[in-house]
């Protein structure tokens, strides 16, 4: 019933064909390890709607402030065998003539729950013999018939459900969904795999963190089991997955000593055991090497003692003291002891805050997130914000973007007259400023703040503002350049003050003030900016005489004369 598809149609990359029916065969899937599949990286091939930028190639040379990776032993090394049975696909598996592909499902193996395609692919039968099954675990993986498609098999398997707090068992429960698939892969006598992203945005998995676990299993289990496994063929339906998959298999799967040497400085501080699970510290068992400690082969018993009691002299603990190093007894700091430490340290740094909330600054309690923790926050609610429309917020302009500013980086502008605290759902709000931020932050950029008249309208205190900042993240401290802000008071100063003491030191000394418009036309052009008329009217007046501004930045002194209505309205 299936037609084979000329090799002409499958482009290289891993384009869809979007044949219906059509039957594509292994030798028309790119290998990874194909020098013309190189070619391709450079995303030519892919959506043009889809903006690579978002997406930085992990093998571009380190920059300055990156450490070298000289000397340093690779994790994952080259391997030309393992490379040659790794393919990327782009399009569904259910075309795919390979013997098993992977479907994932919820714990019934519900038709309406599985991936998108495969019934309707498979045919009736395949509905049929899942409701004989007795429903799958989390986490682990049953095997079908594949009924009217071109493959052997059907593997089902049910991706766990995403929460930071869990972030770790929901990571090991995925790298088990991939093993569970090639164990039952083997078990079944098969050899080749086509498997698409396990996860699912009803369960709110991270799509980049949740490739990293795929691709480190796959590793991982080819190293042991290479021979009995002819090839994995990772399928992907987006761009968004296509590109994330480009950049982070050369990662796990180096070609050669290059890519090899880049990975040892890009891979993650944390890439799991030897089975790609993720290393849990405290379930390590924490005992010493045995002490170097002379200790006579022969115990004598005290002197006096009946024979028929030594045996309990030598069981007592008190006796053996004496032969027994005390170091060997010694273990590292029980974990249940570090964790009470550090929720009491936690607590000792909130009640620091209070001085912050006395002050009128709000509550800046809460434990400082790592590294991790806010890549999470920012991925989920970034997840959240593509699901919603937030169409009404984006409406009231408080926040949109520029052009660029006179180095050539990107300007967002917020207003803060806009930001009506009593007509806004501040969660909502934060899931448009992620959307709207996150084309910005891969790279430096500039935010051009507009506080006139906002003194008018209730402003979110500084507990709110850290929040928000640790839901964006590192990259956006990292790569913001400057904040102007036009038209500051006291009360503001004094908040990014505060800011800089009890927030980020770092981040709020980029705050540049400009007290008029002519100023800010000096780092940001007038025709890269949308400014609201009632800022121009605010201008004219606040700015009515002459003096100087200085730039906090530069030191530089600005000699400010006296204008006109029509000098700031009409572009310069």
């Amino acid at each position: 019933m299936h037609q084979r598809v000329p090799a002409a149609v499958t482009t290289q990359g891993g384009s869809p064909t979007d044949n219906g029916d059509s039957v594509v065969t292994l030798d028309q899937v790119p290998r990874w390890s194909d020098a013309d599949f190189r070619s391709s990286f450079g995303y030519d091939n892919e959506d043009p709607s889809f903006t690579n930028p978002f997406f930085p190639d992990p093998l571009t040379s380190p920059s300055e402030g990156e450490s070298s990776s000289y000397g340093m032993v690779p994790r994952f090394p080259v391997d030309h065998e393992i490379n040659s049975k790794i393919y990327l696909w782009r399009g569904h598996p259910w075309n795919l003539e390979v013997d098993a592909v992977v479907n994932s499902t919820n714990e019934l193996l519900d038709e309406a729950h599985s991936s998108p395609g495969l019934h309707a692919a498979a045919g009736p039968g395949l509905a049929e013999e899942c409701t004989t099954a007795g429903g799958c675990r989390t986490g682990m993986a049953k095997v079908t018939n594949a009924y009217d498609l071109p493959a052997r098999r059907v593997i089902h398997t049910v991706g766990p459900k995403y929460a930071v707090k869990y972030h770790t068992a929901a990571e090991n429960a995925l790298s088990q969904c991939y093993r569970s698939c090639l164990e039952l892969l083997i078990e079944n006598g098969l050899q080749s795999i086509a498997m698409g992203c396990i996860y699912t945005e009803s369960k709110n998995y991270p799509r980049e963190p949740a490739t990293h676990v795929a691709i480190r299993t796959i590793r991982r289990f080819l190293e042991k089991q290479k021979n009995k496994i002819a090839a994995v063929v990772f399928c992907t339906t987006t761009s968004t997955d296509t590109e994330i998959y480009k950049r982070l298999l050369p990662l796990y799967f180096p070609r050669d000593k290059h890519e090899e040497e880049v990975a040892i400085s890009k891979l993650p501080a944390d890439v799991g055991d030897e089975n790609g699970e993720t290393i849990i510290d405290e379930r390590k068992i924490r005992i010493k090497p045995l002490p170097k400690k002379n200790i006579p082969i022969t115990l004598q018993p005290p002197a006096g003692l009946p024979v028929s009691d030594v045996g309990l002299v030598r069981r007592n603990s008190s006796y053996l003291d004496f032969y027994l190093d005390p170091a060997f007894m010694s273990l590292i700091k029980d974990p249940d002891q570090r964790r009470q430490e550090q929720w009491e340290k936690n607590a000792q740094e909130q009640r620091g805050w209070n001085y912050a909330k006395m002050l009128g600054f709000g509550d800046l309690g809460g434990p400082i997130l790592s590294a991790a923790e806010e890549y999470s926050l920012h991925s989920r609610y970034l997840a959240k914000a593509k699901s919603l429309n937030l169409s009404e917020i984006a409406e009231m302009k408080i926040v949109y973007r520029g052009g660029v500013d006179s180095e050539g980086h990107p300007v967002m502008v917020v207003v803060g007259a806009h930001f009506l605290l009593r007509c806004l759902d501040l969660e909502r709000f934060v899931h448009h400023v992620v959307k709207e931020f996150e084309p910005l932050i891969q790279k430096p950029y500039t935010i051009a703040y507009f506080h006139s008249a906002a003194t008018l309208q209730v402003q979110p205190d500084l507990g709110w503002m850290r929040r928000l900042q640790q839901i964006l993240g590192r990259k956006h401290r990292r790569n913001l350049h400057a904040i102007y802000v036009l038209h500051p008071n006291f009360h503001l100063k004094a908040t990014v003050f505060a800011l800089q003491v009890f927030v980020d030191n770092v981040t709020w000394k980029k705050v540049v003030y400009v007290d008029r418009l002519l100023q800010l036309f000096k780092y940001v052009p007038r025709e890269q900016l949308t400014i609201p008329d009632f800022v121009f009217q605010h201008d004219l007046e606040v700015n009515g005489g002459k003096g100087v501004i200085v730039d906090p930045r530069t030191k530089y002194v600005y000699h400010r004369p006296t204008v006109g209505i029509r000098d700031i309205v009409s572009p310069p």
